[in-house]
């Protein structure tokens, strides 16, 4: 199973410019989870801040007793090998095959033969369906498989906490949906804690058990998927819709007048935003151990959640013909 990943009061500036502070947020050991933002709002930084590539200015990210912030580097080396990073651009070596750069982290960081490297890499290129590519190189392929290769030497040392930067990146609405199901299915088959930064909707909608979004320096909320889908938070609203009018402009953040004055504008314009289901794992694979895990945390923070957000997870789980039967809570009751 993943391990739980749990930030505090993190702060990040380079140099006088503040990217983001104070966020504070856990990832569910096992479940995957999304960060939505707009274009730089830091999220690729918040990524690289968990697995102790950059360090942050303040705050903790505690991993197994773990500190990535502030424990002895020697600490903090051991522990990032329990993670697999999928870089934006899928980051593999050119003069490589895409199997000598798959297996390129277990020749680095192992000891293993030459015959368990190969089992274990073709194991890999077979999850991520490039079998019959690996003796190409990076400038061969298209970009989506490239993705995948990033994807499969992620994975070859088997992480328990696997971090996706903009995965989608650069691949058209088709790939976008194969993808999708590929980070589902490799959830139901390893069971790793999964952070997916991504400014897709189309994977916000349908991969995860929970969503986070920074923006303006801050983290605006973090939790289950219901929460944010049902948000009337003017960001994530506007985020959500892909409109126009909101807090996020082209180039900077607008002033007060301009929300003012696009504030109607914005209501009447938005129709009721509908909660599409989660991708289930292909046919075939093992049902997402977490899924039952999540259910189980979710209801016990039912009502610490907004009301639209609790009436979204009832609903869900009254449909569900293996959860037991719910109270829906009474319109306008506040539940």
């Amino acid at each position: 199973m993943g391990i739980e990943v749990v930030v505090e009061g993190l702060t990040k500036s380079f140099g006088k410019q503040r990217i983001w502070q104070d966020v504070s947020l856990t990832l569910p050991a096992g479940e995957v989870s999304v960060m939505l933002g707009p274009s730089g709002t830091g999220k690729t930084v918040f990524l690289k801040s968990l697995i102790g590539l950059l360090k942050p200015d303040e705050g903790s990210v505690l991993i197994n007793g773990v500190d990535m912030v502030n424990s002895p580097e020697r600490d903090i080396y051991e522990t990032r090998k329990l993670f697999g990073l999928m870089f934006q651009d899928g980051a593999l070596f050119g003069s490589m095959s895409l199997f000598d750069n798959i297996a390129f982290p277990l020749r680095e960081h192992t000891r293993k033969k030459e015959s368990e490297i190969r089992r274990i890499v073709m194991e890999r290129i077979e999850i991520v369906g490039l079998l019959g590519a690996e003796g190409k190189l990076p400038g061969e392929i298209s970009g989506g498989m490239r993705k995948r290769a990033g994807l499969a030497r992620a994975l070859v040392l088997d992480p328990q906490i696997i971090l996706c930067d903009e995965p989608d990146s650069g691949l058209d609405p088709v790939r976008t949906a194969y993808l999708s199901q590929l980070l589902i299915d490799l959830n139901a088959q390893l069971d790793a804690t999964m952070l997916i930064v991504t400014h897709n909707l189309d994977i916000a909608a349908t991969v995860p058990d929970n969503m986070g979004m920074l923006f303006r320096r801050e983290l605006v909320t973090f939790g289950p998927r219901e929460v944010l889908l049902t948000s009337e938070e003017p960001v994530v609203s506007q985020f959500l819709d892909g409109r126009r009018e909101g807090p996020i402009g082209m180039s900077e953040e607008k002033d007060a007048a301009t929300l003012a004055a696009e504030a109607g504008i914005a209501r009447a314009a938005a129709p009721p935003r509908s909660i599409v289901p989660q991708l289930e794992p292909s046919p075939g694979l093992p049902p997402r151990r977490a899924v039952a895990r999540r259910r189980e945390r979710v209801l016990r923070m039912i009502d610490q959640l907004p009301s639209a957000a609790r009436t979204a997870i009832l609903r869900t789980y009254a449909q569900d013909a293996e959860a037991p039967t719910l109270p829906m809570p009474a319109a306008g009751s506040g539940a």
